[in-house]
């Protein structure tokens, strides 16, 4: 039995409508909630944000950081129920996350019913690969993510103006799979590979497939 993936654009999520659907998606009745901020060397801001929003919520939030002395991180990554990750840098964070076994946990959290998580790096990472600014300010390929969803990602598809040109030349031109690509306030939930639908808690924001052939719109359910 495979889990949950709830792949985010972006946008303003701290005590959003989609954190409380990633919450809904788990099967325990308090789950525990684990923060992953690799991506943005675990800014004190945004896990303060993150407890701040979770708090308030019925579960058990907890946040891991990696860098530092971690002590066994993966095993704290394959207990909980509910992983949610943040944005920043994707390609370091994929680096981290591989140096501590942390993939593979959560490989084997989501094999066993967990939900993962979250927007911009912590969209593109469930993916075969994306588009990110990880390597500077141009956007390019990543060049590999976990591949826990085939294809490829793309958020901030309507928040940032050349994530869109970017990539739809890029599938386009065969050096992406084709895939899918989120404005901020979209997510699109995947269960085990498959994908269930696109949601969304902003009116007008969607969700889209990108193929060679170009875009098709794919209209969310409003949170």
């Amino acid at each position: 039995m495979s889990g949950h993936i709830l792949a985010c654009g972006g946008g303003s999520l701290a005590g959003s409508k989609i954190e409380d659907f990633l919450l809904e998606l788990s099967h325990a009745s308090r789950p525990r909630v684990c923060y992953l901020g690799t991506a943005s060397a675990h800014k004190p801001e945004y896990i303060e944000v993150f407890y701040d929003s979770f708090r308030g919520r019925s579960c058990e939030p907890t946040h891991l950081e990696l860098f530092g002395l971690p002590e066994n991180p993966a095993a704290h990554v394959a207990a909980q129920d509910v992983i949610y990750v943040g944005g920043g840098n994707t390609a370091n964070m994929l680096a981290i996350w591989r140096v501590h076994r942390v993939d593979h946990a959560l490989r084997e959290a989501w094999k066993r019913g967990a939900v993962l998580g979250g927007w911009s790096a912590g969209a593109n990472c469930w993916f075969e690969d994306s588009v990110t600014d990880s390597f500077g300010s141009r956007l390019r390929a990543l060049g590999g993510g976990l591949g826990l969803l085939p294809g490829s990602f793309c958020p901030h598809y309507d928040g940032e103006p050349e994530r869109r040109p970017t990539y739809t030349r890029l599938v386009r031109d065969a050096v992406l799979a084709p895939g899918y690509a989120a404005d901020d306030d979209t997510a699109f939930h995947f269960a085990g590979t498959e994908l269930q639908e696109v949601v969304s808690q902003r009116e007008g924001a969607r969700g889209y497939r990108v193929t060679p052939s170009g875009e098709e719109p794919i209209e969310p359910r409003l949170l």
